[in-house]
């Protein structure tokens, strides 16, 4: 199976994910990823959209698995006998911010115990480096400005909604003051000191 990533919003296939795409004939993903590459699909490819995600392995060895974003970023990528990158949620907001990536550490906070992670992504933000956390859509931003605040800490929160779509925003807060999301689509960046 080939996992394919599809990019965090449309517009931000690679050539090589549209090449494989284009000649694929069986393609499942979730419908997000199916809409992102819908014009790449070729008419007689068999798509199957995905809601279940435990029997993936199952799927037929000839199979582009979509990705969102890039299937190594807590993706699919560990399921391809071959992996083809996509443009992150990461890259993208990194980008957006103006930081560097290299300062960036990736905290999984998407269906795993956010208390774990945002305690993570503090000690990363100790250590100088920025904190890029991956939510899911029950993640609370209060809950972890609180948390901040009990370690006396009110640096920025950049709060990324729906990146790489048109309707993308990214909101600036404290700890002291969070900024409010409105999306599912949802990632954070913890940056030391006041940027706004």
């Amino acid at each position: 199976m080939i996992v394919v990533g599809v990019g965090c919003g449309p517009g931000m296939l690679t050539e090589e994910a549209i090449d494989r795409i284009t000649n694929a004939t069986r393609i499942y993903g979730s419908k997000r990823a199916v809409d992102i590459v819908q014009r790449f699909i070729p008419s007689d490819a068999e798509v199957g959209l995905l809601t279940d995600y435990s029997n993936l392995s199952s799927l037929p060895v000839d199979s582009v698995l979509l990705s969102t974003g890039d299937p190594m970023l807590a993706g699919l990528g560990h399921l391809g006998s071959e992996v083809v990158p996509g443009i992150s949620s990461m890259q993208l907001a990194f980008s957006r911010l103006r930081l560097p990536m290299t300062l960036g550490v990736v905290v999984d906070a998407h269906g795993k115990g956010h208390a774990e992670a945002i305690l993570e992504a503090m000690e990363a933000l100790d250590r100088g480096k920025v904190p890029f956390l991956l939510t899911d859509p029950s993640f609370d931003v209060e809950a972890m400005a609180g948390m901040m605040l009990e370690r006396d800490s009110d640096d920025t929160i950049a709060l990324c909604e729906r990146l790489g779509y048109p309707d993308e925003t990214i909101t600036f807060g404290q700890a002291s003051c969070p900024p409010k999301g409105s999306s599912e689509l949802m990632v954070i960046v913890l940056i030391r000191g006041r940027t706004q």
